[in-house]
């Protein structure tokens, strides 16, 4: 089988959100391409990310997965979103140190302000570890006032350099 294309997507510089800034000096910084009709972001865990010795912790996996979820929506529909729900299965253990691979797409966005979108971490050799599921709402341009004004015109500005 051959491997899709992976086209690089940018994001906010001088962030602070815990899973994808680059200013938060503790936060994961992931990077995220597309490949096909899913973004993507590999991500190698370390020891300060642990619950159990070994494993890595199950918060910070969850922070990964609804991270994805919501970079494939904000990617393919260009909007303002929050999480509703998520739900989590945890397929194996993912241990510290391994190199990771998540993947998000949308699955449905036919009942606005409704999306749903899924995702899912694998391992270096493919095998499934971890799925998830989400519902994800728009952010009504009423409530616009609780995003800053330069986060609403950066992300903008972002949404438009999506392919």
């Amino acid at each position: 089988m051959l491997e899709e294309e992976k086209i690089a997507i940018q994001k906010l510089d001088d962030h602070y959100c815990f899973a994808c800034g680059t200013a938060n000096p503790i936060g994961l910084n992931l990077d995220f391409y597309r490949s096909g009709d899913r973004v993507c972001s590999e991500v190698t865990l370390k020891k300060v990310h642990a619950g159990w010795d070994n494993m890595v912790h199950g918060g910070i996996i969850s922070t990964v997965l609804d991270e994805i979820m919501s970079w494939a929506i904000m990617y393919r529909k260009k909007v303002f979103l929050v999480t509703r729900n998520m739900s989590i299965k945890y397929v194996r253990p993912v241990l510290v140190g391994t190199p990771l691979t998540a993947r998000g797409w949308l699955v449905d966005d036919s009942e606005p302000p409704k999306i749903r979108a899924r995702a899912e971490i694998r391992d270096e050799q493919k095998r499934l570890l971890v799925r998830s599921k989400g519902e994800f709402v728009k952010v009504p341009e009423e409530q616009f006032s609780l995003i800053p004004q330069e986060v609403r015109g950066s992300m903008a500005a972002l949404f438009e350099k999506f392919q």
